[in-house]
């Protein structure tokens, strides 16, 4: 059975690439390319489903808001 998950990535302060999965908590890895990051998620995504159910979330979007600080 295949399915597909939302993947967050964000660049560090060190220039690594972060992936969390939202909707499988703990479910974050790290890598120096997008290649690499993208091979890593997918495995941390097959090992957090053999514990965890994923919880049922829908991706929105993202939005920037400015705030003076």
């Amino acid at each position: 059975m295949t399915r597909e998950f939302s993947v967050v990535i964000e660049k560090d302060e060190d220039g690594y690439f972060v992936a969390s999965v939202p909707t499988l908590r703990g479910c974050h890895t790290q890598a120096k390319s997008l290649d690499v990051l993208m091979k890593r998620v997918k495995e941390a995504i097959e090992l957090c489903l053999e514990v965890e159910e994923p919880v049922p979330t829908e991706f929105v979007g993202v939005q920037r808001i400015a705030v003076n600080a």
